[in-house]
């Protein structure tokens, strides 16, 4: 509980942080007529066509008696009609008239060249690194854009599944420097002895960021063996890992393996589910001590 209130306060502190630049940003709409609410109203009004006063107050948490205020102010400059709505006789659908487009197009502009103003100030490596870490803050809190690719590797990609595997066995399980270590003799050995007609990675990318990987390697002349399946925290419930398990299994099938092995541990749970999932069974276990705990190694294997 201790470290959900830590994380709870970071929250925290960026919401003040990032509401203070925010601000600092849109002071130049005070100079307007409109306040910053008014033009928050013009902005939906400009995305969503026949919205009602009522859909106002729900979207933008406002009371009803102000955002009737606000509304008839719009109406006697003449930046808005009303229009009876279809579906209830009591009520107005909202539109911008042409003069409201255009304020609210130079509204849009203002904004848009003070944020560009902001990342301006900022090196154009930090400018993508700002954009990126907003993308996955929004991903994250529920706006998932479920896009991704599958590719082969590049140069420099083996250095980051290393070091993502590394962090986040560290982080979850509390595995020390033997896994990385692990880790980066499996890549070495991929990249030194890789032979394309039977072995085989692929790279998850998402917004230019690796989220995830999979290794296909020759175990005997009819075994291939799946190695490091792994996706990123960020990158979860978007299917990647059954998808990266999907095209292990039909690679290897296509290259003339009859069998599929892997080695795991019972603590890593969601990945046993996936590989029971995909018909994989339990052919061996054994107590060991690796990585600093002490730990269920299992392997599992199918046919193909």
């Amino acid at each position: 509980m201790t470290a959900l209130i830590e994380r709870a306060e970071t929250v925290r502190r960026f919401n003040r942080f990032y509401t203070h630049q925010i601000g600092a940003l849109q002071e130049h709409l005070l100079k307007a007529e409109f306040s910053l609410t008014e033009a928050r109203i013009l902005f939906e009004l400009g995305a969503s066509d026949g919205l009602k006063s009522a859909d106002l107050c729900q979207m933008l948490g406002l009371d009803a008696g102000y955002v009737s205020r606000v509304i008839g102010g719009f109406e006697k400059q003449g930046l808005i009609g009303k229009t009876r709505s279809a579906s209830d006789a009591r009520a107005s659908q909202i539109q911008l008239t042409a003069s409201g487009r255009s304020v609210l197009a130079s509204l849009e502009q203002a904004a848009r060249e003070e944020v560009v103003a902001m990342l301006q100030g900022l090196p154009e490596s930090q400018q993508e690194q700002l954009t990126q870490a907003m993308k996955r803050i929004q991903a994250l809190l529920g706006d998932r854009d479920p896009s991704y690719l599958l590719r082969d590797p590049k140069p420099g990609d083996m250095g980051i599944v290393v070091q993502q595997q590394a962090q986040l066995y560290t982080r979850e399980y509390g595995w020390n420097s033997q896994f990385e270590a692990l880790v980066a003799e499996i890549v070495a050995k991929y990249l030194r002895e890789f032979d394309p007609s039977c072995e085989r990675c692929w790279i998850a990318e998402k917004d230019g960021k690796v989220i995830g990987s999979v290794f296909v390697v020759k175990h005997d002349q009819t075994t291939a063996q799946l190695r490091m399946l792994y996706v990123d925290a960020s990158a979860r419930g978007m299917g990647i890992g059954n998808r990266l398990l999907d095209e292990s299994l039909r690679f290897a099938h296509d290259a003339g393996y009859t069998r599929m092995m892997l080695w795991t541990t019972s603590v890593l749970g969601d990945a046993r589910k996936l590989y029971q999932k995909a018909g994989f069974q339990l052919v061996d276990e054994e107590q060991v001590h690796s990585f600093g705990k002490d730990l269920v190694s299992q392997t599992w294997a199918r046919d193909l």
